[in-house]
Order: C-alpha cells, then structure tokens, then sequence
C-alpha cells in the first residue's frame, strides 16, 4: 500500500523553512511516498519541488522582522474572514485524501501566529477515521521568547498531538537543549536527524555546473532571500577596496529574489569595480566550493552549504529585535574556528573588509558535519509509520 504524507510549511521573510520541507518530501517521495506540500507562502523560484504536489494555500508573510502581523503578499492586514479562508484552504487539503503522515514545519515551536489554523488541523487529523502519524520538522536553534509560558506551551502542544519531533542538527554540534528550556520533557520524541542539505538544489536553467568557472577564488556573498539583509549588501558594495587580502580576489554578490527589481538594479549600478552583483543563482553551493571567503548572514541553509564546501566564512547574523537564533548559530561556528562574526549594528564596508581579511586567515576545513537531515527524516517517519501500523 502507498504511504500518503501532508507537509505543512510557512515560511515569513526568509525561504529556508520551504527549503527544509522541500526537501523532506522529496526524500520520502525518492522511497515511494506520495507527498502533498502545502505551503503558506509563495514558492521561491530558486526550488525544485520536483515529485511533490504542491497546494498554494491563501499567502501571507510578515511585513517586518518583529514576526507580530502577518499580510497578505499584496502588504494587506489579514482579518478574521481570511483566516476563515485559510483554515478551510487548509483543512479541505488535508481531507481530500487519507494522509498517513501530517507533518508540520517549525509548529509548534515557532509559527504561533497560526495557531488559529494549525490546532483546528491537528485536531481533525486526531478525529480522521485512521489518524496520521503527526511529527514536527524544527530547525537546529528555536528562537528564545521572553515569556516563559510560550516556551512552555510548546512543550504541551507537542506532548498534546505529536508523536514525533524531528532536530535538524548535529547533536555534537548543537541540541535542542541549548535553545529549548523544556527539552526534557519532550525528550522521548526528539530524533536528530544531520543537518538538511540545501545542496541538491539543481543549477537553473543556462547555469551548468561549473558555470565557465565562476565561484573559482572568489569572494562569494550572499542574503538569502534578501528581504532583511540591506546592512550587509550596502556594505558588501565597497567594501573591497577597504580589504588587504581581498582586493585582488573578485566579489561576487548575490542579491534573492524578495529584494524588488528597482533596488537590485540600484545595487548593481552602485557596485565597486571588481564586484559583480546578481540574482541568487541555485548553483550556489557549488559556488561555495571553488570560492576563497563567503560573507553572509547565518541563516540555516546558508550555513548548512558553507558548512558542507569548508569555505571560511564572515558572518553577519539577522538580528533585529528580538531575533537571537542567527546569532548562537554564527558564534557556534566561530567558536569552532570556521568562521568570523561581525554584528549587523554598526557594519560599514571596513568592518566589513577586516573581517574578511581575518576569515582568510582560517584554514579550509575538511571536517565533515553531520548532514543528510532529509534522508534521515524520512527513514525515521517510515519506520515510525510502521511501527504504529503494527
């Protein structure tokens, strides 16, 4: 009998959570599960989903990084009649098959805002006729919150529906624990499964693989997304004049595809000699490989890639207001000697410059991190899927 599963994922200003999903169901589609993604937000055009089908469920993002409003793609507040919209988008989606797996990406350890789709989801999964397995896909490093009673609540919602919690991260490198006060008590779910590699993402079309050799001894930076990421790029412009290392080493931006077409061209106009701006390419992990430095923020998949071509880093972690998740993830990786931090307050093109000057002063790094994240998330469902078919 072919295994069904239902991914649920929204990402808000960055892509890496539909990155990670992505890439989960299509590990459990590579082993013969028929998965359907349901995602919150437009697909980035950077990802190949391949096998899955995927629903557009009604989109929101959050407008800024204080994550306290969502709107619609159009800058729209959402009100009670789309929220009304959503929950039946979703809940139709869901019940439009028998799913042996309901799989959700970060709740309940993070998008609380949906609360209001994702319980009455979770509770029409328990009362489906033959109950799906529900698990959680979580990141390496969970966002702190200042009260402890949501943290707190977390834990309850997950012993409440979840019969799995799948820690995409190297548990020598970094647990649950050091983010989560309450790990303990839901310790009997969690798996780690290695880190999620981005890297599979195929080059687009007219990038082959080496393309002609770019990447080779650069100075490779990049934003992600981009839509939180102007300090970096306004410093990456002209910083390399302010470089001793670097000066003779070619910079190559790449700007994401949520930065509008006006200021990219604007970035591209105001570039210093020697620095080549464009579009976030999906060869960027080979990039990576050839390159001589990376500066970057220290998002997960742009961590995980660095990670995985050994390229000293620069990173400037996102951390407007109360954000610390990019910050404990750069520091974890400086205290491992892969890699210099330079705070995002503050950050002028000479800042910028020194640091990378410092990062060139960092060995290659041939150690090999645990990833593989999307394989062992999907061997993990089945066998647990099994186990509970008896």
């Amino acid at each position: 009998m072919t295994l069904r599963a239902f991914i649920h994922v929204q990402h808000l200003l960055g892509t890496g959570h539909v990155v990670r999903a992505a890439a989960i169901g299509k590990a459990l589609a590579a082993r013969g599960v028929e998965v359907t993604l349901a995602s919150g937000n437009s697909i980035p055009p950077t990802l190949e989903t391949g096998p899955l089908h995927v629903i557009e469920l009604p989109a929101c993002k959050s407008p800024d990084a204080t994550f306290k409003r969502l709107v619609a793609l159009d800058g729209q507040d959402i009100d009670d009649a789309w929220k009304n919209e959503r929950v039946k988008a979703s809940i139709q989606a869901f019940r439009a098959r028998s799913y042996d797996l309901l799989l959700t990406e970060t709740y309940p350890f993070g998008r609380r805002q949906l609360d209001f789709e994702l319980t009455p989801m979770l509770q029409a999964a328990l009362k489906s006729p033959r109950p799906p397995l529900i698990a959680t896909s979580i990141r390496d490093i969970l966002v702190r919150k200042k009260e402890l009673w949501k943290e707190e609540w977390m834990a309850e919602q997950a012993l409440k529906y979840y019969g799995r919690i799948l820690v995409h991260s190297d548990p020598d490198f970094v647990q649950l624990k050091d983010s989560f006060p309450f790990a303990d008590r839901i310790d009997h779910l969690v798996r780690y499964t290695g880190y999620v590699d981005g890297a599979a993402r195929a080059p687009s079309e007219g990038q082959s693989r080496d393309a002609n050799g770019d990447g080779t001894d650069e100075v490779i930076v990049s934003c992600g997304g981009g839509a939180v990421a102007e300090s970096l790029l306004e410093a990456a412009l002209t910083a390399l004049g302010h470089s001793a290392l670097t000066s003779k080493m070619p910079w190559r931006i790449l700007i994401g595809h949520d930065v509008a077409e006006d200021r990219f061209q604007a970035y591209r106009s105001r570039a210093s000699e020697g620095v080549v701006v464009e579009r976030a390419r999906r060869d960027f992990a080979d990039l990576l490989k050839r390159a001589r430095l990376s500066i970057s923020q220290a998002g997960y998949n742009t961590v995980l890639d660095i990670l995985t071509a050994g390229v000293p880093a620069v990173f400037v972690p996102f951390a407007q207001v109360n954000e610390t998740e990019q910050t404990q993830r750069a520091e974890a990786l400086e205290r491992h000697g892969r890699a210099i931090v330079v705070p995002e307050t503050g950050l002028t093109p000479e800042r910028l410059a020194l640091a990378a000057d410092r990062a060139l002063e960092l060995s290659r790094s041939s150690h090999h991190v645990m990833v593989g994240g999307a394989d062992r998330s999907a061997d993990i469902l089945i066998s647990d899927l099994k186990e509970q078919s008896g």
